[in-house]
């Protein structure tokens, strides 16, 4: 219908196709909010517009237009971010219609949504030869300076325009206002699983990346708002995949509370006394991961955290398990420290974070860093967070993209009970420990090599040299404009160069002729995940763990020597 509007008669040819054909497809279609107006149920559709949502932000209409540079700049300006702008786009009313002020309704309609759904900000492209952008801008939109130019495709000028949610809709508020509160109704339904199952999007939508979310958003449907909300998200055609294995879970909950329970046990008055009276669905929380779109259902958070954690049992106690989830913990360097994380998320060892680093994911990174190609070109922080999240969706944790600066360290150290440093650049490493040292905090340092750790224990010793003295009384500030040479001998002074390994210390000249970088293995990051959990469980519960530097180094564990099956060969 819009391309045989559009078409117009002949005035835009570019939406006639040559076997005569109205074609207007676009990608953006999927995925996207269309509302179409009709005079009766099943009558011809009179109007139509499309809302799209920053889940498909990467193929908007005005994001082609600006280009992502230009797209960028524009939102910045404004104060927002890609993930808080929708896209409003492709208004059109059959002619005979335009006097029933339909059009005016199909925006109200449009920008009511977007509200609702959470929009900060509104964009898109507006013709203006009929005064398009005019009839807009008394919806709150603005003409963006410098924007305008003339489409071959629309035969005419166009000019982006956009939507501060703050500002309101201009003289149409009350029709958006009743538009936005009558939205819930307009979607809701009785069963929800249903309109999940009828509302999945297309895999080819995956070819906008999402490289910037990192937090999921969490419903309860138990709480009304919470369950509209979910309904709508739903309906928004934004979820590709469900996973719904509550029951399964929830007869996990019953059995860890109750081990001695026969396998074949009927579980279902006691599945009926954990619901409560609620139904399945509504019982737990709808877990929604916006970059890979999936909706996942799991327990409440502490059920949830009681069943995940419950073969940590026999080594980690339950009041040992409480003690570490009150714990918040920094992690600098998400290649080798992205193990740690993990591994910290997996042992349920903190339940608050702050995760740094400035660097972007890169296929040389795919020797040690357990991510995919997919995920090629997103932060590293980001990247730990999201698999943080999907381990547990309740923790509470915060990333720095910009890294470690001077700006961000006191925001960065505050309030943590333990750093992992494992960042390359010098003058991080030695601000994080002056900040640390500051702040009573321990810090604990994997190298990746030989299975070298380090442990600051500035908690216990506040006067402590940093780096156990191997630096001297060098300062962070005085490291800011340290030559190449210059860094590379401060590296080798922090591992100590008697003791690293062969391998390591053949590669220091090898930099920037032979090789690219420090050679890193799989293995040994891994390793490193392993010890720096050890170490962060001893010194959060209050175990022994002194400072020092400490070896785990399989060249010398696993030798003939140390071979304790000898005697059965």
């Amino acid at each position: 219908m819009r391309a045989r509007v559009l078409f117009d008669r002949g005035r835009r040819p570019a939406f006639l196709a040559e076997d005569g054909r109205h074609v207007d497809d676009q990608d953006l279609d999927h995925g996207a909010w269309h509302f179409v107006a009709r005079k009766e149920p099943d009558g011809p559709p009179l109007g139509y517009i499309r809302l799209s949502t920053p889940a498909t932000g990467e193929l908007y209409q005005s994001r082609a237009f600006l280009g992502v540079a230009g797209y960028l700049r524009v939102l910045g300006d404004a104060g927002v971010t890609p993930e808080e702008t929708f896209e409003h786009s492709r208004l059109v009313v059959e002619h005979r219609a335009r006097k029933l002020g339909l059009g005016a309704y199909l925006n109200a309609v449009a920008i009511g949504a977007a509200h609702a759904l959470g929009a900060k900000a509104m964009i898109g492209t507006s013709g203006t030869k009929d005064g398009q952008h005019e009839f807009h801008e008394r919806f709150g939109f603005r003409c963006v300076d410098g924007t305008r130019r003339y489409v071959e495709q629309y035969t005419e000028d166009v000019v982006i325009m956009f939507h501060d949610v703050s500002k309101g809709a201009g003289e149409y508020q009350d029709l958006v206002t009743k538009a936005r509160d009558e939205l819930p109704k307009l979607v809701a339904v009785d069963h929800v699983p249903a309109i999940a199952t009828s509302h999945r999007r297309p895999e080819r939508l995956n070819a906008g990346a999402n490289t910037t979310s990192w937090q999921p958003l969490l419903f309860t449907p138990a709480v009304a708002t919470d369950r509209d909300a979910l309904r709508t998200l739903l309906n928004s055609g934004q979820v590709r995949e469900i996973h719904d294995t509550i029951d399964a879970q929830i007869d996990e909950l019953i059995r860890s509370r109750e081990p001695w329970l026969p396998p074949a046990e009927d579980l279902a008055q006691r599945k009926n006394e954990q619901l409560g009276g609620l139904s399945e669905w509504e019982y737990g929380t709808w877990v929604y991961y916006p970059w890979s779109q999936r909706l996942v259902h799991v327990l409440p958070r502490e059920e949830f955290r009681l069943v995940r954690t419950d073969r940590n049992r026999g080594k980690i106690e339950r009041p040992q398990q409480r003690t570490l989830l009150g714990k918040r913990i920094g992690v600098v360097g998400l290649s080798v420290g992205n193990s740690a994380a993990v591994t910290f998320a997996l042992e349920g060892i903190g339940g608050s974070f702050k995760l740094a680093d400035f660097d972007e994911f890169g296929l040389s990174n795919l020797n040690r860093l357990r991510a995919g190609v997919h995920q090629l070109g997103v932060n590293k922080a980001v990247i730990s967070a999201r698999q943080m999240f999907e381990i547990d969706p309740y923790l509470d944790i915060e990333i720095f993209t910009d890294g470690l600066t001077k700006a961000n360290l006191e925001n960065f150290v505050e309030h943590l009970d333990l750093l992992v440093e494992e960042c390359d650049t010098p003058y991080a490493k030695i601000a994080a420990r002056e900040e640390a040292r500051k702040r009573g905090i321990p810090v604990v340092m994997d190298c990746n090599d030989r299975g070298m750790l380090d442990v600051e224990r500035f908690d216990e010793e506040p006067d402590r040299p940093l780096l156990h003295g191997l630096i001297g009384d060098i300062t962070a500030d005085e490291l800011e404009n340290l030559t190449k040479p210059q860094k590379v001998d401060l590296i080798l002074a922090m591992v100590d160069a008697e003791r690293i390994s062969p391998e390591l210390r053949a590669s220091f000249d090898e930099l920037g002729k032979t090789l690219s970088s420090w050679p890193q293995l799989a293995s040994g990051v891994a390793l490193g995940g392993a010890l720096t959990a050890e170490v962060a469980r001893r010194i959060l519960l209050g175990g022994e763990c002194a400072s020092g530097r400490f070896y785990v180094d399989f060249a010398e564990l696993i030798t003939p020597a140390t071979n304790t099956a000898r005697s059965l060969v």
